[in-house]
């Protein structure tokens, strides 16, 4: 049997002209992942990540604390698949839509335009970001000009087929990726309805691991989500 181990990436810099890169925050979390490895003598031998700059920034990070003494490090492996779903295309496309004919989520879009504090600005973009997702994912809108929900779904569980579907056994694999992607991690390998890909989603800390034991035709969810390599003070979301 092997082992697969799905990391997500560190705290990225929101509400930021540049998302998709780490705050000190988010490098900090990354490297607790590498010296928790370290330090429990587990030996990863391969390494896959998104090609999203946050995705990449966490699997270094991770790297320089793995192996400072000489501790093999396998060479970063890059797959455009494990990239997470473009939430800001879908909010542009799908929230002018979304809010002329839902009340709920007109209501959502009027609370995150008003807020004016940043702890209330994540707030209310997140509940905005929730009611979008579950009509995306649903497919119950008419706009276009986005990778669809199923394109996303599809696109990572190939990527996680290949990625399993070497016959070596006794595999440590480490995968860098994003909350989406896990979600359907957990998804796919519980048999469960694919809105539960979304829910799932919005519960993965950062920096959390997830791990599951495989082999060519089987896969078990050993841990969801665990952050017990982090202090409390490095509990983040997004």
């Amino acid at each position: 049997m092997s082992v697969l181990y799905i990391v997500r990436h560190g705290q990225a810099a929101f509400f930021t002209d540049d998302y998709d890169r780490l705050s000190e925050t988010g490098i900090e979390q990354a490297r607790r992942v590498g010296s928790f490895w370290r330090e429990d003598n587990t030996e990863i031998n391969e390494v896959y990540s998104g090609s999203l700059k946050r995705q990449v920034q966490t699997a270094e990070a991770s790297a320089e604390t793995y192996s400072p003494e000489g501790k093999s490090w396998p060479e970063l492996k890059v797959l455009d698949e494990l990239n997470e779903y473009n939430a800001d295309r879908i909010m542009e496309k799908l929230k002018p839509e979304l809010t002329e004919k839902y009340a709920h989520v007109r209501k959502l879009a009027s609370d995150y335009n008003t807020a004016n504090k940043k702890r209330q600005r994540y707030r209310t973009f997140h509940r905005l970001l929730e009611a979008v997702m579950y009509y995306y994912i649903a497919g119950e809108y008419e706009s276009d000009g986005f990778e669809t929900w199923r394109e996303f779904h599809d696109r990572v569980t190939n990527a996680y087929s290949r990625i399993r579907n070497k016959v070596r056994s006794g595999r440590k694999v480490a995968v860098f990726t994003s909350g989406g992607p896990i979600g359907v991690s957990i998804q796919t390998c519980l048999n469960a309805p694919e809105q539960q890909a979304g829910y799932l989603n919005w519960r993965v800390y950062n920096a959390s691991i997830t791990q599951f034991t495989f082999s060519k035709n089987r896969i078990s969810l050993d841990h969801f989500n665990s952050i017990g390599h982090l202090p409390k003070d490095l509990w983040t979301y997004r």
